[in-house]
């Protein structure tokens, strides 16, 4: 059973009944998957909020949820057969969908975080430069992440892009918890999943009060801050920057 290679390293001790889980991924590692459903069937969340639909798309699966695979399969992510465990482990959960327009992640590149974020870009720290420091190191990661393929002048925008996904994620959780209550469960990538500035760092700005636990999936060694890292086995895939790779 692939499920018992996992090993589950407690990195700070776990909060009791935190208000909303963020519960990481390699998108296409299927034990990060079934993690999450174990994680999802231990919880009992009121509502999961999902980084891969959106509002529109979470509004049909949760009426009709016999369209998930279809609805899915529309998506752009890795296939459906992957996520089937998670969507397996909802139970009574309301599926909430956080992924923003693509076009509103384009405008981001030109018009800043902050403008698309309207009202809120304040509250969630939008309206002001990130520190010199952890901006290097964004951008840096940015451009490893991208195969060191891209220019490096669009990095930058990358960064915004990433705190614009990161705010509309942690929006979206504390909006689930309101209309449905503790606990709320939210599935992104690891990187979105991160205690530092990923979503929890977004909700705790945002809304002090609200409890969070971040549990990273992560293949081999963590090099990302979460409460709780669970090591899974490297997925087996092709290198994604071959085909960018040049002779």
């Amino acid at each position: 059973m692939r499920l018992a290679a996992l090993i589950f390293c407690l990195a700070t001790p776990a909060l009791a009944d935190p208000d909303i889980v963020i519960l990481g991924e390699v998108h296409d590692n299927p034990d990060a998957h079934i993690g999450q459903a174990r994680a999802l069937e231990t919880l009992q969340p009121t509502a999961v909020v999902f980084e891969m639909l959106t509002p529109d798309d979470a509004r049909r699966a949760d009426q009709d949820r016999d369209q998930i695979p279809a609805i899915w399969g529309n998506s752009g992510w890795p296939d459906y057969a992957l996520y089937a465990p998670v969507f397996d482990a909802l139970g009574a959960a309301r599926i909430v969908g956080a992924a923003a327009p693509r076009e509103n992640v384009r405008a981001v590149f030109g018009d800043g975080a902050a403008a698309l974020v309207g009202s809120d870009a304040s509250r969630f720290g939008l309206d002001a430069p990130l520190p010199g420091a952890q901006q290097t190191q964004r951008e840096e990661m940015q451009f490893e992440a991208h195969c060191r393929a891209m220019p490096r002048e669009m990095m930058a925008g990358m960064v915004e892009v990433q705190r614009y996904r990161d705010a509309v994620f942690a929006r979206a959780a504390l909006e689930a918890l309101d209309r449905y209550g503790p606990p709320v469960a939210v599935i992104a990538g690891n990187g979105h999943a991160r205690t530092d500035w990923g979503i929890p760092a977004m909700i705790a700005r945002a809304a002090p009060e609200v409890t969070t636990h971040a549990t990273g999936f992560v293949e081999g060694t963590a090099d990302m801050p979460f409460d709780t890292v669970t090591i899974i086995p490297p997925a087996e895939r092709d290198d994604p920057c071959a085909s960018l790779k040049t002779n």
